[in-house]
């Protein structure tokens, strides 16, 4: 690529958000926290048990934006999941109170600058498409006056009853050859089977749906399915990537299902950290690689639990 191309700055730019979330996260995770995990249904927690989405548009957040505003919802006290921009605000007629602090989201793609268009046409070569990672500001709907009041609700969770009929059809509806019984939980990637203890295992059994959706995450790699590198050997950073992956993915989904468990696979948090602190970028590939699995496994439910966003269309 010429080197006159003007791509130091957005790599800088690039760098510094990548190390301000994992920061973040890492802070969080030393401190005994695990962030994708929040205590709803506790006095920390305001905020119903839900995804967060648009105001605007109505479509869920993805990836590491789930756990960005997760954190400032519990942070904060936020009664609601809902987000907008400034200007959205402007445009429902709203506004954001004075003082109040946004919350930083990000949204990555890929462009092709113009003078690598001409560099590569010069040269009779392929155009090479550069990631980017652009962020810009929300604010929940608590932050806002003067909206309507369908902007400013955020929909309840389904009500407990209808949680296990769910994921008992999404297990069956994935095709995966899951077993119940033994007493540990493993997704064994040479015979692509997935086992688990019985509900009745766990010392409070809606934690059985957290480790259940945790270990179809990982079938979910499986070749045949999303094919990721499952080769990762128990103690190796691969390992604890894909442990990350899985995690963040059923505390997604359980969130989707409306389910409120309180295992926290706690064991996995000092792996984790060293990933991060090696990568400044592994949280924000496993929040996506996990927010793909997640729409994968409830893409088998009969209707789609919600879409997944992109900014005033990506943050809308």
């Amino acid at each position: 690529m010429s080197r006159h191309c003007p791509q130091a700055r957005t790599g800088q730019d690039r760098a510094k958000l990548y190390d301000d979330i994992t920061n973040k996260i890492i802070a969080e995770l030393e401190a005994g926290r695990v962030p994708w995990v929040q205590p709803w249904g506790t006095a920390a927690a305001k905020a119903p048990l839900a995804l967060p989405k648009s105001a605007a548009s109505g479509r869920q957040y993805n990836g590491i934006n789930i756990i960005i505003l997760w954190g400032a919802a519990i942070e904060h006290g936020f009664t609601g999941q809902s987000w907008l921009t400034f200007r959205q605000a402007l445009s429902f007629g709203g506004h954001v109170r004075k003082g109040e602090h946004g919350t930083t989201v990000v949204y990555a793609d890929r462009f092709v600058p113009a003078c690598e268009k001409r560099r590569a046409h010069e040269a009779g070569e392929e155009a090479q498409a550069i990631p980017f990672l652009k962020q810009f500001t929300v604010f929940n709907s608590d932050q806002c006056g003067g909206l309507p009041p369908e902007i400013a609700t955020t929909a309840p969770p389904p009500p407990p009853g209808l949680i296990e009929p769910q994921v008992e059809y999404l297990i069956k509806a994935t095709g995966i050859d899951f077993r119940i019984g033994g007493n540990r939980a493993f997704y064994m990637p040479t015979e692509d089977y997935v086992q688990v203890p019985p509900p009745q295992a766990y010392f409070e059994p809606i934690n059985w749906h957290r480790t259940a959706l945790h270990e179809l995450a990982h079938a979910s790699g499986h070749p045949s399915r999303l094919n990721r590198d499952l080769s990762g050997n128990y103690g190796t950073r691969k390992y604890a990537f894909e442990e990350l992956v899985a995690e963040i993915s059923s505390a997604f989904s359980c969130a989707s299902l409306g389910i409120v468990p309180t295992v926290r696979h706690a064991d996995y948090i000092g792996s984790w950290l060293e990933v991060l602190r090696e990568d400044n970028r592994a949280i924000v590939r496993a929040a996506s690689k996990a927010s793909k699995v997640a729409d994968y496994l409830l893409g088998f439910l009969p209707e789609p639990v919600g879409d997944m966003p992109t900014e005033d269309q990506q943050a809308a």
